[in-house]
């Protein structure tokens, strides 16, 4: 006679479709461009640096776990996050990985760690700043992202524009740069330019999906 399967392990079966969905490089860096905000095929394929048919693949194996959803726009398929809560699922991989895995440990150190050695800002500390008027934020991402969602009073100025705006941007306040999380280098980038020209710069802990994971203040445009 077989024994019927208890509600709790059909649960974690179905739980299991989820993580696998996800247990792919590439998909974790597709979930990260979608965690910008809503994006075509082909403007995942270009943020992901895969092909398009790798890329429509990877999509069809995160929306059958139940991860992303599609929408047709003309003849262009537009892809979402299925939940707010999958940044804080990537986070939390990160942190477990960045804890327990030597191999990340080290990756991070070489090449995170010693391109920038200060202290990054974290995000209680950013608000704090902001509302005593002591910083400026940057968001440095390119401008499609900035405009799906963003910082609450963040200027919006992509890194390769930089140089051309820093005329912008205060000597007397700190100014603090975002961009797609933390191991997104345009922040890196942006902060070792501004102190190169004098400024007071300094790095968000992370970026724009765990600021809004977070239910901190945001703004779309």
């Amino acid at each position: 006679m077989t024994t019927p399967v208890s509600p709790k392990k059909k649960l974690y079966e179905h739980f299991a479709r989820v993580a696998k969905a996800m247990a792919s490089p590439s998909r974790l860096e597709l979930l990260e461009a979608l965690a910008q905000g809503e994006r075509s095929v082909d403007g995942l394929a270009k943020a992901a640096g895969i092909s398009v048919a790798n890329t429509s693949h990877h999509l069809q194996i995160l929306r059958d776990g139940g991860v992303v959803r599609s929408r047709k726009e003309g003849l262009q398929v537009i892809y979402s996050l299925n939940d707010p809560e999958i940044p804080n699922i990537l986070s939390g991989l990160r942190h477990v990985a960045e804890r327990h895995l030597a191999d990340v440990e080290r990756i991070v150190r070489e090449s995170f760690d010693h391109v920038d050695e200060l202290k990054p800002v974290k995000r209680q500390e950013l608000l704090r700043l902001v509302s005593a008027g002591e910083a400026v934020v940057i968001d440095v991402r390119p401008a499609n992202e900035y405009v799906a969602g963003h910082i609450a009073g963040a200027i919006n100025i992509p890194l390769e524009r930089l140089p051309a705006h820093l005329a912008r941007l205060p000597k007397t306040q700190e100014v603090v740069a975002y961009c797609r999380g933390p191991y997104c280098m345009f922040a890196y980038e942006a902060v070792s330019q501004l102190r190169s020209k004098g400024y007071k710069a300094r790095r968000l802990e992370d970026g724009y999906p765990e600021w809004k994971a977070g239910d901190f203040p945001v703004e779309e445009d």
